[in-house]
């Protein structure tokens, strides 16, 4: 298939490009990025007047379920969904059941991804076996199987010694470890952010500490082992202030947060809905503004959705009992626009935080406009005005807080390996 995209504004942080430019597609690659490309026979013409490309958004934090959750979410139906918000590319993490601790799991999710046949699927495999923190799982094997990273999701490395020669090995390997920092004993029977609203509820609180505690012994490790860390979904002022600190000395960190991170703050949570329970929980307003900020000046390489489906059952609970999470994939890009909107970030900054840097983080050969590489593509009307309607949603997971919210801007194609697996242009509502 050949495609020649004609008159987009194409940002690509990758070599600082920001101009308005033609792409041709041939056989799944990027041929050509220039001004002024010719028709030629045999190549369908898509016009892009008004619109932005970027390279293909990539997630590198969300939940498949599959297998052991399909009734939250299956591999096919994450994959429509990533690609219906945009991303073209997904890691994908190992709190399935089982989890993705061996092998044969991760050639099982690699296998149900090529049956989908829409977004890129990268696995991430387990830290230690079962996620249980006590022994590690066969790394250089889960390497060669297919994954990516390595994590033990929402269930962080408590042991320190684990946790370094878990980093130590992951090196010579060069995969990262991907770390939810949340110190257990310090978060235990917590429901919500510590703090003024948490007292008010009548919730137990979740002090900021937890996350920072464990952020920091694990920066130190990286600095002590030379190896590298990544830092998951970023919620505190303190744990920014960590990372930005590190990085001044050099340390070999990253980070992400997510786009509730910077949109909401625990004075949601006032009126019970459990759709606004998450883990790390929401913030007090000054995390919040510290995100940002954190985002602004890099301290904070990307955005993850922490896409995180759940069914009717796990919501419509107490809170005491409702899981943690939020269905992401398809409010994460209207979402992060509002930066772009409000001068927080610049597009080429977003581009960096949703495409760039996440491949980067996980050496994935995404992320690029460049001439021969993937054409994975992410077209999106900047200024497209749409309301979050959580019926629509490619999902099996409806677990949003941002449901009837009006966001501006959207993704309307998305290409991956020079196909269009998803077109919106005449969905604008």
């Amino acid at each position: 298939m050949k495609l020649l995209l004609k008159n987009a504004r194409v940002v690509d942080p990758s070599f600082r490009l920001d101009a308005r430019m033609d792409i041709l597609i041939e056989d799944g690659k990027i041929r050509s990025c220039a001004s002024g490309l010719k028709p030629q026979p045999g190549v369908e013409i898509l016009d892009l007047a008004g619109l932005i490309a970027l390279p293909g958004l990539v997630d590198m934090h969300t939940h498949l379920r599959e297998p052991g959750f399909e009734y939250k979410e299956t591999i096919a139906t994450g994959s429509a969904a990533a690609v219906a918000g945009g991303f073209t590319s997904i890691a994908c993490m190992p709190n399935t059941k089982p989890v993705n601790d061996n092998r044969s799991i991760t050639e099982f999710i690699r296998r149900k991804a090529a049956e989908a046949d829409l977004a890129n699927v990268y696995p991430i495999g387990a830290v230690s076996l079962g996620s249980e923190g006590r022994q590690m799982t066969e790394f250089w094997d889960l390497k060669e199987a297919g994954v990516v990273a390595l994590s033990d999701d929402g269930q962080p490395v408590m042991d320190a010694a684990l946790m370094r020669r878990a980093m130590e090995y992951a090196s010579s390997l060069d995969l990262p470890v991907i770390q939810h920092c949340e110190d257990k004993n310090l978060s235990a029977g917590g429901l919500m952010n510590e703090g003024y609203y948490s007292t008010l509820l009548g919730l137990p609180g979740i002090p900021a500490a937890a996350e920072e505690v464990i952020a920091g012994r694990d920066i130190l490790l990286a600095e002590y082992t030379g190896t590298r860390i990544h830092i998951a979904h970023v919620s505190t002022a303190g744990t920014v202030r960590l990372i930005r600190e590190a990085k001044k000395r050099g340390i070999a960190v990253t980070a992400e947060t997510a786009p509730h991170y910077f949109t909401l703050t625990d004075e949601s949570l006032q009126g019970y809905d459990t759709n606004y329970k998450v883990s790390p929980p929401l913030r007090n307003e000054a995390d919040r503004a510290a995100i940002r900020e954190g985002l602004a000046d890099g301290t904070l390489d990307a955005i993850a959705c922490d896409h995180a489906p759940h069914g009717r059952t796990d919501k419509e609970v107490e809170f005491e009992y409702a899981a943690n999470g939020i269905s992401g994939l398809e409010t994460s890009l209207g979402l992060s626009m509002a930066l772009v909107h409000e001068g927080v970030l610049t597009l080429s900054g977003l581009a960096a935080a949703m495409s760039w840097n996440p491949a980067r983080i996980l050496n994935l050969p995404k992320g690029t406009l460049a001439q021969g590489a993937d054409a994975d593509i992410t077209v999106i009307d900047p200024d497209l005005p749409w309301t979050v309607d959580v019926r629509s949603f490619a999902s099996r997971g409806k677990n949003s807080p941002f449901s009837g919210h009006a966001l501006k801007g959207r993704a309307v194609l998305t290409i991956v390996g020079g196909r269009i697996k998803y077109d919106g242009r005449t969905n604008r509502s």
